[in-house]
This record gives structure tokens, C-alpha cells and sequence, in this order.
């Protein structure tokens, strides 16, 4: 016999659910913006405003009534954060800048390469000594270990890019370079996190391991060799037809594909949605405004939502345990410490001045959008408990909060060069024309 259809009382209750996260998204992220911050807090905040943090401590019925722990209603709200996030995941993909990757890519690696790894050799102290309460029963204490160092070292790509531009930083040496060492630990973050979700999901083996390794060097190489052809062939298909239609489902298709055969071999499907989005973006046949509609309601709807059905889980009550804050102000102490001495070390090592070193540190410490995907990564396969979530999720938030505002103060203090102030015109002169024919379209219309 088919299945029944979702039962109309599930059903309404996805729809409120969606309604409420969304309006309210959507009002505390306009809110963020107006106060200097990233949209992401404000999104983050509507979990916390109505999770076991405020609305089920306040009012417990109306949150069990509105977001029931029912297995198969949190399951379907998951279901729509999960498209969002693979499509984030790959609209960040897409948009990398491989050309500038590959220009400035000595600096570039210096930077991220001591960003990436002080902030992990302190992640996996801390997580060595961390109270055995706060680690998930399914795993061993070195994978939790492991899994702590990963979530210290990323950086939030899509986060500083925004930044930068809305503090118009974009065409400063420091935002170029802030840039591409993003990228680089972006890159490398998705590979460390594949490896440790493989460990915890089939337990830390040499076998595993290896395998994982190959597994992820066949990843790529497939993705270097066959990939880009394919993709650019399949582009070049769909390019013919006038409207954006086409494009914005074989993306949708791609992307959800690669999740897929990345999610099969044990891995994270944000892998996969990664590694898929780098070959769209470096295909020379897909035009960026074909995707525009896409990007548009990814970073306008799914995303917030996914945003705010991560900050459900947090539970801000866990912090008044005496044993928790102090876990959380030693794990937030050093995720800031750990990205401001690894980038401030990988910025003097390539002769840059100490105000580009401490520019470049406010830059790659926001977490913002990666960590909070990392931490619900963990909190799935059990690596995390919800203290651990919240604890994870509260450092992807402060960082995002302290990088403008340090951005500003060290960035004022660097002398601005010739090279910054043609590319600055540059910039100028393409607002300025896209402004214009906006004005065109507009007129025309």
C-alpha cells in the first residue's frame, strides 16, 4: 500500500514553524546589520529566543506546542535546513576566486597555514582535557579531540567577504589576503572535517583512516580530471536558453548529486556541495547572472532558516552550570587566541607590518556560517553534546560580533598604496556602472 500523505496537524505545524523562524529571522538579522553585525547573529538569535534557552524555559507549553521534540516533526524541519545549508555550502564554493587564489597563494598559505594550525593544536589540547560529560557517548576521546581542533581552526568565508565588503575593505591588500587564506582553510576545513566525521562514524582505525585518505584523493582527483569537463560541457547545454531557469536547476541538481556520493562514502554531504560548487565556479561557461536568482533565495530564505533551526539546539541554560562556563570560557579563549596568533605569526613570517598581522587576524577569527555547520555536524553523529553544541555555536557568534570593529581600528592605521587606490577606482567604476544600468533597466521597465 503507498504511504499516507503527512498528516494535516504535522503539516500545520511545519508551516508555522517555518513562518515564525523565518519572519523572525528576517527581523533580527535587519536588526544585526543596523547595529554593525553580521546578519548571521540575529538569524542564530531566533534559536535562542525560541529553544530551551529562552521560550521553553519562559513558557514550556507554547514551545512544546509550536516545536514539539517529536522525532518526525524535528525531522522535517531538518529536511529544509539541510537544503539550505548544502546550497550555502555551495554558493560559497562557487563564488572562491580561484585566479586570485592562485596569484597570491605564497602569502596566502603562509597566513592560513599558522591560522589553521594553532588554533587545531589547541583544539585538541583543550579537547583532550575537557570533562568526560561533555563528550558524546558514540565516540573515542581522541576522535572528540580531533573533531574540537577542526572546529577552532575553520574560518567563515561567506562571513568576511560580507564584512569586508560592507566596510569597503574588498580592494585593500589585507582584504585580498584575508581572502584567499579564507578560502585555503575553507578548503582544508571541509577535507579535516570528511576525515573525523569518517572516524566517528566507523571508529578511529589505521583501516579508517587510509581509507578515508583515499577516498578523499579520489574525490578530488575525479573532481580535477573528469569534473571540470563535465561540468563545463553540461553548462554549456543549458547556456542557450535565455532565462536562468535551467542553470539554477542542473546547480540545484549538481549540488545535491555530490552531497549525495559524498554522504555514501561516509563523509559529510557539505563535502561534496563544496567540492561541487569550486568546479561550477571555475567553469568558464556558466555565466554568474544565470545563478543570481538562485544565490537570491538561498541567502534570502534558506539560509537564515538554517540559521535559525541551528540555534534551536542551543541551550543557553547549560551555561549555568559552574563546570560549563568555565569549559566554554577556556574553549572561546582559545579559539580567539589561537586564530589571532596563527594568522598575527603567518602574516610577520611573510614581512607584512603588525597592523596587516592584526587586520588579518580579526578577519580569519569570524566563524560565523562554518562553525555553526561544523556544530551541527557534530551534534548529529554524536560528537557533541548539547553543551558542547552550545559552547561551539556561542564561539561561531562572538567571533563574528569582535571581527568588524578590530577590522576597522587596524585597517585605519595602514598606509593606503598605489596599487589599493587604482584598484579601489576599479571597484568604484564598476559601481558605478552597475548602478547605471540598473537605473537603465529600471527606466526601461
Amino acid at each position: 500500500m503507498p504511504v499516507a500523505p503527512i498528516p494535516a496537524h504535522p503539516l500545520l505545524l511545519l508551516l508555522l514553524q517555518v513562518s515564525a523562524l523565518l519572519g523572525m529571522a528576517f527581523l533580527l538579522g535587519r536588526l544585526a546589520t543596523r547595529l554593525g553585525m553580521p546578519a548571521v547573529v540575529g538569524e542564530l538569535s531566533v534559536g535562542l529566543l525560541l529553544g530551551p534557552s529562552l521560550l521553553g524555559w519562559a513558557a514550556p507549553a507554547v514551545s512544546d506546542w509550536l516545536l514539539p521534540q517529536a522525532s518526525e516533526q524535528v525531522h522535517m524541519l531538518d529536511a529544509v535546513g539541510q537544503f539550505g545549508v548544502l546550497l550555502l555550502v555551495a554558493i560559497t564554493g562557487i563564488h572562491m576566486d580561484t585566479g586570485l587564489l592562485r596569484r597570491r597563494l605564497g602569502t596566502g598559505l603562509s597566513v592560513s597555514a599558522a591560522g589553521l594550525l594553532i588554533p587545531f593544536a589547541l583544539g585538541m589540547g583543550v579537547g583532550m582535557l575537557i570533562p568526560a560529560g561533555m563528550v558524546g557517548d558514540r565516540v573515542d576521546r581522541p576522535v572528540f579531540a580531533l573533531f574540537l581542533g577542526v572546529a577552532m581552526s575553520v574560518t567563515a568565508l561567506p562571513v568576511i567577504a560580507k564584512t569586508l565588503s560592507d566596510l569597503k575593505m574588498l580592494h585593500r591588500n589585507v582584504g585580498q589576503l584575508t581572502l584567499i587564506a579564507g578560502m585555503v582553510d575553507d578548503a582544508v576545513g571541509w577535507f579535516l572535517l570528511s576525515v573525523v566525521a569518517a572516524m566517528a562514524a566507523n571508529g578511529l582505525h589505521a583501516g579508517t583512516v587510509i581509507e578515508s585518505a583515499l577516498y578523499l584523493v579520489g574525490i578530488v582527483a575525479v573532481a580535477a580530471t573528469v569534473g571540470r569537463p563535465v561540468v563545463r560541457r553540461v553548462y554549456r547545454l543549458v547556456d542557450t536558453t535565455p532565462n536562468a531557469g535551467p542553470a539554477v536547476a542542473l546547480t540545484v541538481l549538481l549540488v545535491f548529486l555530490a552531497s549525495a556520493a559524498t554522504q555514501a562514502m561516509h563523509f559529510e554531504a557539505v563535502f561534496g556541495a563544496f567540492v561541487v560548487g569550486v568546479l561550477i565556479g571555475a567553469c568558464s561557461g556558466v555565466r554568474p547572472a544565470k545563478l543570481a536568482p538562485l544565490r537570491l533565495v538561498v541567502m534570502s530564505v534558506l539560509a537564515p532558516l538554517f540559521f535559525a533551526t541551528a540555534g534551536l539546539r542551543m541551550d543557553l541554560t547549560e551555561l549555568a552550570r559552574p563546570t560549563v562556563l568555565a569549559v566554554a570560557l577556556i574553549v572561546l579563549a582559545c579559539a580567539i587566541a589561537g586564530k589571532f596568533a596563527g594568522a598575527y605569526v603567518g602574516a610577520r613570517l611573510s614581512r607584512l607590518n603588525r597592523w596587516e598581522a592584526i587586520a588579518l587576524g580579526a578577519g580569519m577569527n569570524s566563524r560565523g556560517v562554518i562553525e555553526v555547520i561544523v556544530a551541527m555536524v557534530g551534534l548529529r553523529l554524536g560528537v557533541l553534546t548539547t553543551a558542547g553544541y552550545t559552547i561551539v555555536v556561542l564561539v561561531a557568534i562572538v567571533t563574528s560580533v569582535m571581527a568588524p570593529p578590530i577590522l576597522k581600528w587596524s585597517v585605519r592605521r595602514i598606509e593606503l598604496t598605489a596599487e589599493e587606490e587604482a584598484r579601489r577606482a576599479t571597484h568604484d567604476a564598476y559601481a558605478i556602472e552597475d548602478a547605471s544600468d540598473r537605473a537603465e533597466r529600471h527606466h526601461a521597465g
